[in-house]
């Protein structure tokens, strides 16, 4: 493939790419830009992190995970490039200094680039933003400080240029090799079907650790990053209607009808991850333990699938068959989801060992409709339950029909080991996820009867 981008303020261009070379390899082997560093190599500990700039703002990327395709039209910064023409340091570097933010240094490159790129957006939540980011001997402390400190400085105006990059429009050329960039979701869908072995890359937060963790080869790529339409949100009759490109940051946006799933997605991977992932390749790969699946049923979503110009729509838990197999055809593909519009009676419970970006042992996501202190209606779904993302139907049933007190619990004790036969493994024992899972519901009632039950809260 052939393409092009802005690398520290100048223009690259790179002709016959393999589409599976990352960023952070081709940084330091091709360009010796060894300030990005190699930590875990999956996109977990920040050391990696860079800025990447287009028509959609400045973006903090974890590179070990990142394609140097998905680069084609943007501005890329590390952490060489961070300082201004005079090698004035950027605002982030000098607070580093003041405030003794580094001690080895390794991590020190990917914080500073986190921080850059939380500065250029005017973000203040500095744990949210440096949660991806990992250090092993300086501490937190005197880095948030930093961040603090540095937060009402300027933009250096030689960053505020990456946005404006012309390349960002250009057309990508797939060159002789079998890889591709549909600018539209038609495109892709022609080209899906006449290469249906084809491996889809949205934000690679899962393809990429094929790559560099199993080592594996990826004869035929299709990448998605380019297809602007399966990247909008739309509020239509039906509800609102996001497309399978839209990234988890983007939707954590939208959510704020429903709190609790907002919530649950600032604890979904970190900023890195979440500025990279998209909605549909969380449904697509069919993972027990992905978070937004659970969501999406509890909240009746329906999913949209496309071959060609023939497009179906199921309920989303219809989708999940068995582990590791949906109800896809060969050259389909999630074009989008659609969430119903409701009133908010949800609730999504995360239980994993660390609060921020860890894998969920258990996501419990609870949405029951009360009518004169009777349950109504109730859509239960739980990812870490089972091999599929699955709806505890034999709790709805047992709750449908009884007031919506302490004995409805109770009444509902033993459907949960008809609905769950939950597997033991390194984030948890079964016995303790079905004891979760109950506490969950637990939970949902206490609070529907106001009490407060939230882990961040200390009240005497």
């Amino acid at each position: 493939m052939d393409i092009t981008f802005l690398l520290n303020g100048e223009s690259v261009e790179l002709r016959d790419v393999d589409p599976t070379t990352t960023l952070l390899d081709w940084l330091r082997e091709d360009r010796g830009l060894t300030g990005t560093k190699e930590g875990c190599n999956e996109g977990d500990c920040g050391a990696c992190t860079v800025m990447v700039s287009g028509a959609d703002g400045a973006k903090a990327l974890n590179a070990c995970i990142l394609f140097l395709p998905q680069l084609h039209g943007r501005a890329v910064r590390t952490v060489e490039g961070l300082q201004g023409p005079r090698r004035e340091m950027h605002p982030v570097q000098q607070a580093m200094v003041d405030h003794h933010g580094s001690q080895c240094g390794f991590c020190t490159p990917g914080f500073v680039m986190s921080m850059a790129v939380a500065h250029l957006n005017g973000e203040t939540a500095h744990d949210d933003a440096l949660a991806g980011n990992l250090c092993r001997c300086t501490g937190y402390a005197p880095i948030v400080r930093a961040a603090q400190a540095a937060a009402n400085s300027p933009v250096p105006d030689w960053l505020k240029r990456d946005l404006d990059f012309p390349g960002q429009h250009a057309d990508p050329s797939a060159g002789q090799g079998p890889h591709h960039a549909p600018e539209t979701a038609d495109e892709l869908a022609e080209l899906y079907a006449r290469h249906p072995e084809a491996t889809l890359v949205a934000g690679a937060t899962d393809v990429g650790l094929w790559v560099t963790k199993q080592l594996r080869d990826l004869p035929e790529v299709i990448f998605l990053n380019r297809c602007r339409d399966l990247q909008r949100i739309e509020d239509t009759e039906q509800g609102l209607r996001i497309g399978a490109g839209v990234s988890i940051e983007t939707l954590r946006s939208r959510m704020g009808d429903h709190p609790s799933y907002r919530e649950m997605l600032r604890r979904y991977g970190s900023t890195q991850v979440r500025n990279a992932a998209t909605i549909g390749g969380n449904i697509a790969n069919g993972s027990p333990i992905g978070d937004n699946p659970p969501v999406l049923i509890a909240l009746g979503a329906t999913l949209h699938l496309r071959y060609r110009e023939t497009r179906r729509e199921m309920p989303i838990e219809a989708f999940f068959l068995d582990y590791g197999k949906q109800d896809r055809h060969p050259g389909e593909f999630v074009e989008a989801v659609t969430i119903p519009h409701q009133p908010d009676r949800l609730k999504v419970y995360k239980l994993s060992k660390r609060f921020d970006q860890d894998i969920s042992a258990v996501c419990g996501a609870f949405n029951l409709t009360i009518e004169d202190g009777m349950v109504s209606a109730a859509r239960i779904a739980f990812g870490g339950m089972a091999g599929i993302p699955k709806r505890a139907t034999h709790v709805e049933n047992a709750l449908i029909g009884r007031r919506w007190e302490e004995p409805a619990l109770e009444a509902a004790w033993d459907a949960w080991a008809q609905d769950f036969q939950p597997m033991s493994d390194m984030r948890a024992s079964a016995a303790y996820r079905l004891t979760a899972a109950r506490n969950m519901l637990t939970r949902y009632l206490l609070e529907d009867l106001g009490g407060s039950t939230s882990v961040l809260e200390v009240t005497p």
